[in-house]
């Protein structure tokens, strides 16, 4: 049996609402923070996902994304390296569709049928841009998902797919445009979208002599709330038939759309539901999964539905402007721009850079970060061993706001933080609100970008209150 044995999720902690000033639709939609991207969505998907169990199986890390931070270079690979993977597995980049969220999927399934490796993570995440006030910017959203797969506990057996390519120009992006294209919207719903998403689902159905009726949830990403509710009632489903597609909280999340829909109805799923996913772009996917016994057992992290409960809004439009680039506000003095990171520097220090490794003294049990050969306590040399900190609590123990440091997110809130177990660590705080912030706050760490410069993306932790 081969299927989904665990889920995890990602949404960023801001929204713009109906009380955003500047934003004009009645929904919520995420965004993803200055310092966030597909990339460190994903790391806190598989993180979410993973929740305690054991990485040393993992044998393959499949990442897709329409919006990877480099154009050549893969992310699956540092996306690896921060969830403290494996060395010996496969990693892979799916990009340029909006199919590539399934196609990973699938791709990691039949690799685990094929006895290639025991067990491998899906990772999907996006943070498609729509132009400011176009449809595409009201509809869309920012998120990622983590879908482990495996033979041994299983919570969503994969009974059967359907794969549809089809050549069309719909939906668009020219390599270095901000902004994704459409055609217009009834050739690209007729001719494209609603064609092959019904032709797939039939072809599927027929195959395994199922009927719509036979189907507990039907998981249709569509991009928008109209195209969804349409498309749903042209295949036969009853409302009650359909997952929510969480337009008014959630957004289309691009590629990561099909497969967040999944995690979703995986966290209420009953033994013996059968769950039709469907995507689609340049063509369709549609699988079908049955859902076990096991699933009443699945270790849940926060989940989607956690993530999407803890939630701040944005005072204004205009901050979302800024974090993308779009709008930059005078912000008074700043720093000179950042020099580039060193590329062998970034190689060198992996361990305690990426991972977030300390050291652990054997003969007192002291932790300290950045790793070091003495330790501070006992003054035994040498006799350390490698500790992962990036998981753990931690606490705040001291800070101090800067308001000229020229950062997007003023003041940045630089912290002294305690790990829990021992260990002392200096970062930025983020996603914080400075009137919350305090001494002896519980925290924890996500993986973020610091900044780009001369191309490279500097990627760090950095301490974030916890989200309840």
């Amino acid at each position: 049996m081969v299927g989904i044995t665990a889920t995890g999720a990602y949404v960023p902690l801001f929204r713009l609402g109906k009380d955003t000033a500047g934003w004009k639709a009645p929904g919520e939609r995420p965004v993803a923070n200055f310092d966030e991207d597909s990339l460190t969505m994903g790391v806190a998907a598989v993180l979410d996902c993973l929740n305690g169990r054991d990485r040393t199986l993992i044998g393959g890390l499949h990442f897709a994304t329409t919006t990877s931070p480099y154009a050549e270079k893969q992310s699956a690979s540092l996306i690896a390296i921060a969830c403290d993977l494996p060395q010996d597995m496969m990693a892979v980049d799916y990009a340029h569709s909006l199919r590539s969220g399934t196609v990973a999927l699938k791709t990691a399934l039949d690799s685990i049928k094929a006895g290639s490796a025991r067990q491998a993570i899906v990772v999907t995440a996006d943070t498609r841009q729509g132009a400011p006030r176009s449809n595409m910017e009201l509809n869309s959203g920012d998120g990622a998902v983590a879908l482990l797969v495996g033979d041994k506990d299983v919570v969503a057996q994969l009974v059967d797919s359907r794969s549809l390519t089809h050549e069309i120009l719909d939906v668009w992006r020219v390599s270095g445009e901000a902004y994704t294209h459409t055609w217009e919207d009834r050739f690209a719903t007729e001719e494209g979208y609603a064609k092959f998403v019904s032709l797939a689902v039939a072809e599927l159905l027929k195959k395994n002599n199922l009927t719509v009726k036979d189907i507990a949830k039907l998981i249709l990403s569509a991009p928008d709330p109209r195209k969804h509710r349409d498309t749903a009632r042209a295949l036969g489903f009853t409302p009650e038939q359909v997952q929510d597609p969480l337009f008014g909280s959630l957004g289309n999340t691009g590629c990561a759309n099909a497969t967040m829909l999944l995690a979703a109805a995986l966290e209420s799923a009953k033994p013996g539901d059968k769950l039709l996913v469907v995507n689609y772009g340049d063509g369709a996917d549609a699988m079908l999964f049955e859902v076990t016994p096991q699933v009443e057992k699945m270790k849940q992290g926060r989940g989607l539905k956690g993530y999407l409960a803890s939630k701040k809004l944005l005072p204004s439009y205009e901050t979302y402007l800024s974090w993308r680039g779009i709008y930059e506000p005078d912000t008074g003095v700043r720093r000179p721009p950042q020099p580039g990171p060193s590329a062998s520097a970034l190689h060198r220090e992996q361990a305690e850079v990426l991972r977030l490794q300390g050291s652990k003294c054997r003969n007192c049990g002291t932790v300290q970060y950045p790793p070091q050969r003495v330790c501070t306590r006992c003054h035994t040399k040498d006799q350390m061993d490698p500790v992962r900190l990036a998981e753990k609590k931690a606490s705040l123990y001291t800070y101090s706001m800067d308001y000229i440091a020229g950062s997007k997110d003023v003041p940045l809130v630089i912290s002294v933080i305690n790990f829990d177990g021992g260990g002392r660590m200096l970062c930025s705080m983020t996603d914080r609100d400075i009137n919350e912030v305090k001494v002896g706050m519980p925290l924890e760490l996500s993986f973020r970008r610091l900044y780009t410069a001369d191309g490279i993306h500097n990627y760090f932790w950095k301490a974030v209150p916890v989200r309840s």
